[in-house]
C-alpha cells in the first residue's frame, strides 16, 4: 500500500470514529491526515507528511476550539426553558407584600419574587427564572 493510502485509511477510520462519538475533533484531526495523504502524492519524504498532517491537524483543531463548535454555551440554567420547563408557564398572584408574594403553583405552595422592572399588581404573571424554591416573575 503506498504512503498516502495509508494516510487516508487512517483519515477514513478518524471520520468512523468520530460518527459513532459525536465529536469534531476527531474530525480535525481527520483533516490533518489527509493533508499528510496530500503531502505523500506529491512526492514528500515521510517525516515532512507527518509534519504536514501534525501541523494542519493542530491549526484546525485551535480553529474549532475557538469557534462556537467547540465550546458549550454558557447559559444560566436558572433561566433556561431547555432545562427548566417552569420557564414561561404563567402564574395567578392575588396580592404582593413588599415584592414578595406566596401562590399555589404545580399543587404546591411557591414563594414568588418581581424580576427586574415588574409592576406589584395582582394578576398574571410569567415565570421567567427560578431560584431554588423561589420563583421570579415578570409581567409580560
Amino acid at each position: 500500500m503506498s504512503d498516502w493510502m495509508n494516510w487516508l485509511v487512517g483519515a477514513g477510520i478518524l471520520v468512523i470514529a468520530e460518527l459513532l462519538t459525536g465529536t469534531f475533533y476527531l474530525l480535525m484531526i481527520a483533516i490533518g491526515l489527509a493533508f499528510g495523504g496530500v503531502a505523500a502524492l506529491l512526492g514528500m519524504s515521510g517525516a515532512l507528511q507527518t509534519l504536514v498532517a501534525a501541523a494542519v491537524g493542530l491549526v484546525a483543531t485551535a480553529i474549532l476550539h475557538r469557534s462556537r463548535f467547540g465550546r458549550p454555551a454558557k447559559t444560566d440554567a436558572t433561566r433556561d426553558r431547555n432545562v427548566n420547563l417552569d420557564i414561561g408557564a404563567r402564574v395567578a398572584v392575588p396580592g404582593w407584600q413588599d415584592g414578595r408574594a406566596r401562590v399555589m403553583y404545580r399543587g404546591a405552595l411557591w414563594d414568588v419574587e418581581l424580576g427586574p422592572g415588574a409592576l406589584p399588581e395582582a394578576g398574571d404573571y410569567r415565570i421567567v427564572e427560578v431560584r431554588g424554591n423561589r420563583l421570579i416573575v415578570s409581567n409580560s
